[in-house]
């Protein structure tokens, strides 16, 4: 990639579609060599709002960037057709933020025009699908137009955090691990989350974070047993071999209106626990010989993270010798929608599932 600053395309300005603008714009604040250029949007309201600053759309926790963040129409161009968009060629990146159903086939042809691509979770419904984002995202490579899927978990402080205690195994190796992450349905866009044909339901729209955890912190599991449906789901993912974790277990649920947002995981390590909880002004806590502290961690959302990590590496010369691999590929999102299925064949039997992931 040339030495300048990447043009940004933002497809879809709903609730993720703004956190994407905002998190570019504290990005490119802190230096980043990225500038949002256009949006495209079928509401022209989106376009309003995002103009004068003003918002319709709340989310379960804090946007990325400066909720007070307003684009210049001056320096943003404003479309209707995510074609125009994949069609640019003053476009270098793009993010995907479109309804669920829609994720890869717009990615598919963002990456075919050469768009350095992120795409929003999940980014298909089906692990089929989802292949043939993986494919295409491959056949890109090769000119060196790279794609993530924007999974933020793995880059919220704190989730980061655990999964480097698991590997240099500082508190003893893991012993059990539960996640939760619960919540009321989302208040917008009520008739797409009540179709779980279009989103997947709690358990690809929500759940699909832990499971993504599990498998980022872990490999895939021997095998699941889990029971509930799409809007709730609990699973219990079981490790044979002998210095695995005898307990992982995630839930995920759209639960009653009104409900608080839940978010949190707990640890258990040889010599300490730690507990992250979203409810807490600082989430982490580490309790060890006797003693329970906070951990200061730094306020960067998975949002502002994931943006940061993908602008770095395509400003960095994709390709080149030495590159670092992006934290999160379209094959682990291949294997994260495998697994969810298998999760909710074990539901719908109440019968474990033996697992097996593609590579």
């Amino acid at each position: 990639m040339a030495d300048r600053t990447l043009r940004v395309g933002i497809i879809g300005l709903g609730f993720m579609g703004r956190t994407h603008v905002r998190a570019y714009m504290a990005a490119a604040a802190d230096g980043l060599p990225c500038e949002v250029v256009a949006c495209c949007a079928t509401r022209p309201d989106d376009w309003k709002e995002l103009i004068s600053g003003s918002s319709s759309i709340a989310g379960n926790i804090a946007q990325a960037g400066s909720e007070s963040a307003t684009l210049d129409p001056a320096r943003v161009r404003f479309m209707t057709d995510w074609r125009d968009i994949a069609r640019d060629p003053a476009i270098d990146l793009v993010s995907v933020c479109t309804p669920t159903d829609t994720h890869a086939q717009i990615a598919i042809e963002t990456l075919r025009a050469g768009k350095h691509t992120l795409v929003e979770k999940p980014v298909a419904l089906s692990s089929a699908k989802a292949r043939e984002l993986a494919d295409a995202a491959r056949d890109a490579a090769r000119n060196n137009t790279l794609c993530m899927p924007a999974h933020c978990m793995r880059f919220w402080s704190g989730w980061d955090w655990l999964k480097d205690r698991v590997e240099d195994r500082s508190l003893g190796s893991l012993r059990a691990l539960t996640l939760q992450r619960m919540g009321s349905r989302p208040g917008w866009s009520r008739e797409y989350y009540n179709d779980p044909a279009r989103c997947g339901g709690a358990l690809f729209d929500l759940h699909i974070h832990d499971a993504d955890i599990v498998l980022w912190l872990l490999g895939a599991p021997d095998s699941v047993s889990s029971a509930g449906h799409v809007d709730h789901i609990v699973t219990r993912y079981r490790y044979d071999a002998p210095d695995a974790p005898a307990i992982v277990v995630a839930e995920g649920a759209w639960v009653a209106d009104g409900f608080p947002f839940r978010m949190r995981y707990t640890a258990e390590f040889e010599n300490a626990v730690a507990d992250w909880d979203l409810a807490r002004p600082e989430p982490l806590e580490l309790s060890r010989d006797r003693e329970t502290r906070s951990l200061a961690l730094p306020p960067v959302p998975g949002y502002d993270g994931e943006i940061r990590h993908f602008v770095s590496h395509v400003a960095s010369h994709p390709g080149a010798p030495g590159t670092p691999p992006l934290r999160v590929t379209p094959d682990d999102a291949v294997r994260v929608c495998r697994l969810l299925e298998l999760e909710l064949e074990s539901a719908r039997t109440g019968r474990p599932v033996h697992v097996v992931l593609r590579p």
